[in-house]
């Protein structure tokens, strides 16, 4: 868990009702906005598993725009997961996201999932969306090597993620290895490189590896030359700078690129409950957050995560999506248990 992010909270969204006239399109802020009048002052539960300022800031422009009210329950993905899988068609949820897409995965294999609006879908491109289409990307992140500055020249940096197992990068790397981001890497691994190549591995990274509670101490550690560098994601740093660059002022960002295990980009998925009991406006309000506006408080935030819908730029602070050569992985065959099950062969778990 990041120090940015608060576990467990339960906040509403603040309500700014508009005019609304009676149409029922769903696909865009616009139609939402004509949409039935009946939707203001319906509340929807949202079990988010996104970081809290990012869904809050969703959460306010979507109900300014269309009067439904948004009750946010924040966890962490294995948490939210669990307990969706646990409720079941009890479930109070309306709505789920998350920060990584194996998460989702779990809950749709449980097969409580309800299918998405068509025009939802086709706000997003296919490769960041499974193909079943129970559920869609809604933001993404890339993996990076964080590096101090002072102690590694670029030419001394790895070629692939995959390097970090030799003994030679021994008590210099670190990794938050119990998190759900480091395990959605080894899911991309897995399916890029097998089981085999993954425990060997991962049994590397158990040698080399110092082990941190979360991303933000990993990136701390790296900072202060504790480490001379770490696995995360891109946007630690960047939220850090935006903000004292305290952690970050050392470290620059390695992007493996080239298809590497190294360069995959992990998607943040949506998904409306089938056993929601406000279907169009849960509906509603996963179209409004792969919209142009929705998907511009990416852009135009401080999360520093990736825009992935209706073409919407990333921030310019940021390495443009297309230019992070990252391999071709569908979302929804990353696999949780196979994964889980190699990283406690190696010990990690």
């Amino acid at each position: 868990m990041n120090n940015w992010k608060t576990p467990s909270a339960v906040s509403a969204a603040a309500l700014a009702v508009l005019a609304l006239a009676g149409c029922s399109g769903t696909s865009t802020p616009s139609a939402a906005a004509s949409s039935n009048s009946g939707d203001a002052g319906t509340t929807i539960t949202v079990y988010n598993a996104q970081h809290e300022e990012l869904t809050s800031a969703w959460v306010d422009e979507f109900t300014k725009q269309t009067g439904i009210k948004v009750n946010l329950r924040n966890g962490e993905d294995p948490e939210m997961a669990n307990q969706i899988i646990q409720e079941g068609k009890a479930s109070p949820a309306d709505v789920f996201l998350t920060e990584n897409s194996p998460a989702m995965d779990q809950v749709e294999n449980a097969h409580l999932l309800a299918k998405l609006d068509q025009s939802t879908l086709d706000q997003v491109p296919a490769k960041y969306r499974p193909a079943a289409g129970d559920w869609t990307g809604i933001a993404a992140r890339s993996t990076v090597l964080a590096y101090n500055k002072t102690k590694l020249t670029e030419a001394q940096l790895p070629k692939s993620l995959m390097d970090l197992a030799d003994p030679s990068w021994k008590d210099r790397i670190g990794a938050s290895t119990g998190g759900a981001d480091f395990q959605a890497i080894v899911s991309a691994m897995f399916q890029l490189k097998g089981s085999e190549a993954t425990l060997a591995w991962l049994k590397g990274i158990k040698d080399n590896a110092r082990t941190y509670q979360d991303d933000t101490p990993v990136l701390a550690a790296v900072n202060k030359g504790d480490i001379e560098a770490g696995i995360l994601y891109h946007y630690y740093s960047f939220v850090d700078q935006a903000d004292t660059g305290e952690n970050s002022n050392n470290v620059a960002l390695q992007y493996f690129k080239n298809q590497d295990p190294g360069a995959f980009v992990s998607v943040s998925g949506g998904a409306v409950l089938a056993s929601s009991r406000h279907q169009a406006q849960a509906q509603k309000f996963l179209a409004f957050i792969t919209s142009k506006s929705g998907q511009e408080v990416l852009e135009n935030g401080k999360s520093f995560e990736y825009p992935v819908g209706s073409g919407v730029p990333a921030n310019a602070k940021l390495v443009p999506l297309s230019d992070l050569q990252a391999p071709t992985i569908d979302p929804g065959t990353l696999n949780g248990p196979e994964v889980n099950d190699l990283m406690t062969q190696a010990g990690l778990l």
